[in-house]
């Protein structure tokens, strides 16, 4: 796969930082690269701490819902927080009950089954729910498209207060979009165009932090007591890929300040099972370790396990539970494994060349990882893709998208082969009948405007830096731009023409590379990369000969040059540190 290198350069932000603060010039170029261009911004970047949070009450209704539960709290009645099923929603949940607990309401809590009742709310559920004594829905991670479950709600006598941080719905009247909301007794969701609040991307959980704020304020509980509620917050933060922005950061870092001494039993328990005691948690960690384990309940069973695992004080529970927890999501890895390569050869048997958006129909894949499967396809090829499975009234399906491509709009072009879908511009869901999907692929495909241009993988640098440049204080100072991820990736540094005088072949497949590299003040630093073996080795036969290639392989000797992009970390072997380069990619 083809990749273009764009250094990416924002000299006003970069210009403007230059003349307020003394900083390292590189960190701020990095900051401009982010889109800060102040220094206030830039301090609460790199300095940002819980007091810098912004005033929960500054969220539109949040008065009111708390309000609501308060009043609920007082009088005895029945709560019932109403989750999802995904990391985000589990741990939203989670944030509710503690905080709920603390206060001594009667409550209770539910997440919807993925297979029967699907996202959000379901009215069915909402009659079971009253018939159980439920006198107010609390919502988390949900709710904002509910427009008939809220009204069928409040018709049986219900108050519901939602919290939610997705995209508000629209419709569209005479080409222009027009915003409309379900008409719960509080809609609290940064996205409101009437919200003040500052900062508009909070996940689910960073919501229910806040409402959890407002009450204990309301309550008179210290403030110091729900800053312990982060350590779910900071899990669904990164899990949900919203930006590592702002206040976002600032939730992520305490949270992962907390974990890495958590008192949580649950996650105590989880840490042992993934054999992380005794090292250090970071936001990699939440990302690809413990939220995928706390996802996959809601894939393959039911999400209340992992609910009951964040909320549980009994330690054999949470020993259980963390085991099950584990075993689901190797469960899941492995199905993943295996569909992704059943996609991948009906994509090789049945794409034409004139296709630009991939859209496979694969019987026996599990509906839950769709989505996983179309992200690992669209990252193969750097096409949308989109999977579709069999589904228990017709197939069902997730799509997942480039940047150049708004998966959202195009299927809306093609809405006519469509039996139900939603999204926005990166992933989307859909139901289409069987019937339809040739219909569906072949129409997407016909309307599809992009180019060959489109389709080449962008790799975005921050900033060209030459090897001898670094040094423990720059690589400490490029730490301090941690957390990493959507919004605020790690820092892509380039160099060119540097010489490899060794590669040695790591691993039980010998598909991990480890580069010696030889810099121009004559010493050597090793580069290290994990994922991109066969990348390397297609360049490596396309400029040298596959009979060179073998010859490397077998003796790990050579002498060429390539222009690297990396980021320096500091690896600790043996009670010793060095530097060494994490390669990002490479062209010879």
């Amino acid at each position: 796969m083809k990749e273009k290198w764009l250094v990416r350069n924002k000299r006003e932000e970069f210009q403007s930082l230059s003349k307020d603060m003394s900083e390292n010039s590189l960190i701020l170029r990095l900051l401009a690269n982010r889109g800060i261009s102040r220094k206030k911004s830039a301090s609460l970047f790199l300095n940002g701490t819980v007091e810098d949070m912004y005033d929960s009450f500054l969220l539109k209704d949040l008065d009111k819902g708390v309000a609501i539960i308060k009043d609920a709290i007082e009088k005895g009645k029945k709560i019932v927080i109403y989750g999802d099923y995904d990391c985000d929603g589990v741990c939203s949940t989670a944030i509710l009950y503690k905080g709920l607990k603390r206060l001594n309401a009667n409550f209770e809590y539910h997440i919807p089954n993925r297979e029967s009742e699907g996202y959000g709310m379901n009215s069915e559920r909402i009659k079971i729910l009253k018939d159980e004594g439920a006198e107010v829905l609390l919502t988390c991670d949900n709710g904002i498209s509910a427009f008939n479950e809220v009204e069928y709600a409040k018709k049986i006598g219900l108050s519901v207060v939602i919290t939610d941080h997705h995209d508000i719905p629209f419709v569209e009247e005479g080409g222009k979009k027009i915003k409309m909301m379900p008409k719960g007794d509080a809609v609290i969701n940064p996205k409101r165009e009437d919200c003040k609040y500052p900062f508009k991307n909070l996940c689910g959980a960073g919501v229910a932090f806040k409402f959890i704020q407002g009450l204990y304020r309301e309550l008179n509980v210290d403030i110091e007591e729900s800053f312990q509620l982060l350590e779910y917050a900071a899990i669904a933060t990164v899990c949900d890929v919203v930006d590592l922005l702002d206040e976002n950061r600032i939730i992520v870092k305490k949270g992962l300040e907390l974990i890495n001494n958590t008192s949580k039993k649950g996650l105590k328990e989880l840490i042992k099972v993934k054999k992380l005691n005794g090292k250090e948690i970071s936001e990699y960690h939440f990302g690809f370790v413990i939220g995928p384990c706390i996802n996959a309940t809601g894939r393959l069973e039911i999400a209340d396990i992992s609910v009951e695992l964040l909320i549980t004080e009994d330690d054999e529970k949470a020993k259980e539970l963390a085991i099950k927890l584990n075993d689901l999501n190797e469960k899941r890895q492995e199905l993943t494994m295996e569909s992704t390569e059943k996609v991948i050869e009906k994509v090789e048997n049945t794409l034409r060349d004139d296709e630009k958006v991939i859209l496979v129909y694969e019987e026996s894949i599990h509906e839950s990882i769709a989505g996983i499967v179309a992200g690992r396809i669209r990252e193969k090829y750097n096409l949308p893709a989109i999977v579709m499975t069999k589904g228990s009234e017709m197939p069902k399906g997730s799509g997942r998208s480039i940047e150049e491509y708004n998966m959202f709009e195009e299927l809306s072009k093609c809405k006519e082969f469509i039996y139900k879908f939603g999204g926005h511009p990166m992933a989307a869901g859909l139901s289409v009948e069987e019937e339809k999907i040739p219909m569906l692929r072949k129409a997407l495909n016909e309307k599809c405007t992009l180019t060959e241009e489109d389709i080449i993988r962008k790799v975005i640098i921050d900033a060209p830096l030459p090897l001898e440049y670094i040094d423990f204080d720059l690589v400490n100072k490029l730490n301090g731009m941690r957390p990493f991820g959507k919004g605020n990736g790690s820092p892509m540094l380039a160099v060119k023409d540097v010489l490899v005088n060794r590669i040695i072949f790591m691993g039980k497949e010998k598909n991990f590379l480890r580069f010696k590299i030889k810099m121009n003040n004559g010493k050597i630093i090793d580069g290290v990369n994990f994922n991109k073996y066969d990348y390397f080795k297609e360049l490596f036969e396309e400029k040298y000969g596959e009979d060179e290639f073998l010859r490397l392989q077998d003796t790990g000797y050579c002498n060429f040059k390539m222009d690297i992009l990396y980021y320096p970390e500091i690896n600790e072997f043996n009670g010793k540190q060095n530097i060494q380069l994490s390669l990002k990619s490479f062209r010879l």
